[in-house]
């Protein structure tokens, strides 16, 4: 079996993506674009340079209370949401909170057939095993492929996310822990069934994870 990765690039330009993005399709299977990082008169520019390789692409727009960089107004922040999707992403990451609060973009996502991530993440903790499962059972609604990230401040923190695979069905399941404790389910989580793990080409994007080099020698495959 061959393991994933998917190499997170946040930049504040069009051009750092454009050379970022050529770099780690060399070495990844898949490639994160932070649009958040972005000014927003520079994301139409950037969906025009990746456009050839938006099928390998997951699309994020994180909002500062999700632990993003976007400064726009929510209204603002939906119209792009819009835009990327008629593009047609290999995945468009929509938060769990967003969704669930936008029958609207719901509704346009699903008449687009955009492909979409719903994802959560708690940057304090890792919450009990009951409310995960009891989280994933609300996100599966909006689609199979799920994202919960926790935040762990011991091992015991890491295994209890891992424990969400063997409640995760026929769901496409991404679940792991950000910081130190949490670095190991980033590796675990491909052998009990994640499609992919976040890396980064260097300097880590989010807490704990791995360089793409580092996880190619972790887990002893040839990434091309």
């Amino acid at each position: 079996m061959k393991y994933k990765t998917c190499v997170s690039i946040a930049e504040n330009s069009a051009d750092k993506i454009k050379k970022n993005l050529k770099e780690a399709l060399k070495k990844s299977d898949y490639v994160e674009v932070r649009f958040d990082f972005l000014k927003t008169n520079e994301i139409p520019k950037t969906l025009k340079i990746i456009k050839k390789d938006i099928k390998k692409t997951v699309c994020t727009l994180r909002p500062k209370s999700e632990g993003g960089k976007f400064e726009g107004s929510e209204k603002e922040r939906i119209a792009i949401l819009k835009l990327i999707a008629e593009y047609n992403p290999f995945l468009l990451d929509v938060e769990f909170n967003t969704i669930k609060k936008n029958k609207d973009l719901a509704k346009y996502l699903k008449t687009t057939k955009t492909k979409l991530l719903i994802s959560w993440h708690d940057f304090k903790k890792t919450p009990k095993f009951s409310e995960l499962t009891n989280k994933m059972n609300q996100m599966v609604k909006f689609s199979d492929n799920v994202k919960i990230v926790t935040t762990a401040k011991s091992t015991d923190d890491s295994t209890r996310i891992l424990q969400m695979y063997s409640k995760s069905g026929k769901s496409n399941l991404i679940a792991f822990a950000m910081g130190d404790s949490g670095k190991i389910s980033r590796i675990l989580c491909l052998y009990l069934g994640s499609p992919y793990t976040y890396v980064s080409l260097g300097k880590p994007v989010a807490p704990g994870q791995f360089s793409v080099d580092e996880m190619k020698k972790i887990i002893q495959i040839k990434i091309a």
